[in-house]
């Protein structure tokens, strides 16, 4: 059973697959919408503290408490927005590194070294330059709020000054902000703690330990886990250390992984029983089978990430961005070592960091390491991360308080400012670049992850487009799929367009939901026994409400050819073993769903219209220093349209 045939632009899939696509630009989505929230709170907040201060700070500085007997937690409601609210944006922090090391990028472990020590470098250098400002004072014991960099204004800017199909930029600088927001907050738990409690730290290590064992049980009860969790911020809050630091440690536990075949088909299976009787006990158990398809990671991940971005952190922004900005503020700060230090620290002591790191790495690897990006890229990467804003202001109202606190606050406001600028010039001097120079200075050359565990065998499988192409577009297709059917057009446009791409169908009839599938597929390849693969593949794709046997005859005498041959080979299925090898193939690299792409190597998320398609392919192009060859312009196709 599939879904309605969406538009081709579409990035949709057969409907019971559901399966892992994009986790990485589905969050980023959150939060750079997120981020515009973010914004407007940081305004409210300090239109509302310059307006009517005495409410402003009355508001979040009643106490809340919470009592069971003759216990009882009480803080006021800055507090419980800043250590309690806040622990589940960290939380979605952890889930998310997490997902880059089991997953993502950071799978390969030799891709670590490099963004570690570019976000190590990007803090140290701005702590330094702040310890030099203010050596000798007080205010030296703000250092740590100028170590972070806050993820969410940081894509946001990111997505606004940025270029557009670079998810390969906007996953070097999660990677690099996620890992000093792990530092900053190690730094919050061990530099900052008020009236330390070794006896409530050694319960929340016990806590801890516990998760460990029950996870390691099999144990997948949620509200398990978020009762311990909960037991740990306690303990943790008890030992006078920040308890955010409880959601980091709890995401980086969730493991992730991509949904298996087996799960997808007991899923797919325990719905279809539900379709021929919807009854209240079925439909929870096709409800806890769709669940467990998915990992931890994921589906924690969906829950509490748009609450994170959408309500969490700009409620953070609220409570504590209201400073009172007046005369006598604007003119402390221009002298302040607290404000010039934060300012400095993060406007120049941040890029340095990231692009000298990042460059000493390249070189002294001999280029075994270096930057997913271009180096122009880095340094916009650099440029941005100096917003540091959310972690910030939270180290800070740790570290400092009365005058200087208030000129922390001001000099990061200011170095969000002034980082967001510096960014734009970056990537608006790359807009000025020639087209090749641009694609090298934003894209770089460094070798994606081989996501194809099966590499193109050009005796093998079936291609379209010259053999020896520096790039190759490999579809994981089913016949059946209206999906497949749609983005047929838009691969024969995009072969249309480039002269040196080469394209390769392989087979994945998913037969719980298409049970015309296999049976159309060992029909391509009996049409491909007698040199008539691409002519049998365009009619079924074309024909797939039409796929019966009957059918498959007409095509096959449509096409000439011999039809006691084709028969023959269909009755005795001569073509499964062949398709069996495409179907291992494909578990072999993950894919459990149809249509999937693989450009050089590298699977393709997300939508497959021409322009999302060619952009990659320009990048594949550009990794590998070669320049596409149009066979026309571009820029007169029709949008999804087939090839001329």
């Amino acid at each position: 059973m599939t879904s309605g045939s969406p538009h081709p632009g579409w990035s949709a899939r057969t409907a019971w697959v559901g399966r892992f696509d994009a986790p990485l630009r589905r969050f980023l989505r959150t939060e750079t919408g997120g981020a515009r929230v973010v914004l407007v709170a940081a305004v409210v907040a300090l239109l509302w503290a310059n307006v009517h201060p005495s409410s402003y700070e009355s508001l979040w500085s009643t106490s809340f408490s919470v009592q069971l007997g003759d216990w009882h937690v009480s803080h006021d409601l800055r507090y419980w927005v800043n250590s309690g609210l806040m622990t589940f944006f960290f939380l979605v922090a952890g889930l998310e590194l997490r997902r880059e090391f089991d997953i993502g990028e950071l799978r390969e472990r030799r891709r670590l070294a490099l963004p570690v020590l570019a976000g190590l470098s990007g803090m140290l250098v701005p702590i330094v330059i702040y310890l030099a400002i203010n050596a000798g004072r007080t205010t030296a014991a703000g250092w740590g709020a100028v170590m972070a960099t806050d993820t969410a204004l940081a894509l946001g800017a990111l997505a606004v000054f940025g270029p557009r199909f670079s998810d390969r930029l906007r996953g070097f600088l999660l990677t690099v902000s996620v890992i000093d927001d792990v530092v900053a907050i190690a730094v919050l738990a061990i530099a900052y703690p008020e009236h330390p409690s070794p006896t409530a730290l050694l319960v929340a290590a016990g806590v801890f330990g516990l998760v460990l064992l029950v996870r390691g049980c099999g144990v997948r009860f949620g509200p398990v886990y978020a009762l311990l969790g909960v037991a740990a911020w306690l303990a943790v809050s008890e030992s006078g250390v920040d308890p955010v630091v409880v959601g980091l440690v709890m995401g980086m536990l969730s493991y992730a992984y991509a949904p298996g075949r087996t799960e997808l088909q007991r899923a797919s299976d325990q719905f279809r029983l539900f379709r021929e009787q919807p009854t209240p006990q079925l439909a929870r158990s096709a409800r806890a089978g769709l669940a467990s398809a998915l990992s931890p990671n994921e589906r924690l991940q969906t829950l509490y990430h748009p609450w994170a971005s959408y309500l969490i952190v700009p409620l953070f922004a609220l409570a504590n961005v209201g400073i009172v900005i007046d005369g006598e503020l604007l003119a402390r700060a221009v002298t302040s070592p607290v404000a010039i230090g934060v300012v400095v620290a993060y406007v120049v002591g941040k890029p340095a960091g990231i692009v000298v790191a990042s460059w000493l790495v390249t070189r002294l690897s001999r280029n075994r390491f270096r930057p997913p990006v271009g180096w122009l890229a880095v340094a916009g990467v650099g440029t941005v991360s100096g917003i540091g804003f959310t972690v910030a202001l939270l180290i800070a109202t740790h570290a400092l308080d009365g005058p200087a606190l208030e000129e922390a606050k001001l000099g990061i406001l200011v170095a969000t400012v002034v980082a967001s600028v510096v960014t734009w010039l970056v990537f608006r001097s790359a807009a000025r670049l020639p087209p090749a120079r641009r694609a090298r200075a934003l894209l770089g050359v460094a070798e994606g992850i081989v996501d194809l565990m099966v590499p193109v065998d050009p005796e093998r499988d079936h291609m379209r487009g010259p053999g020896e192409a520096p790039v190759t577009v490999v579809e994981y297709g089913d016949f059946e799929c209206p999906y497949c059917g749609q983005a047929e057009p838009v691969v024969r446009a995009l072969l249309a367009d480039f002269a040196n791409v080469r394209y390769v169908w392989r087979h994945l009839p998913l037969t719980d939901v298409h049970p015309h599938a296999q049976l159309a597929a060992e029909a391509a390849e009996a049409a491909g026994e007698q040199g008539a693969f691409w002519e049998m593949h365009d009619l079924l794709l074309a024909h797939q409400d039409a796929l019966n046997p009957k059918d498959l005859l007409r095509y096959a005498e449509q096409v000439g050819l011999d039809l006691d041959r084709f028969r023959e080979r269909l009755a005795k299925a001569k073509g499964a073993d062949r398709i069996a090898e495409d179907v291992d193939s494909a578990d072999l690299s993950g894919v459990t769903g149809t249509p999937t792409f693989f450009i050089n190597g590298r699977r393709h998320h997300g939508a497959y219209d021409i322009e999302a398609l060619s952009a990659a392919v320009k990048a594949a192009f550009a990794s590998a220093k070669l320049r596409p060859e149009y066979r026309r312009d571009p820029g007169r196709r029709r949008e999804g349209g087939p090839a001329s």
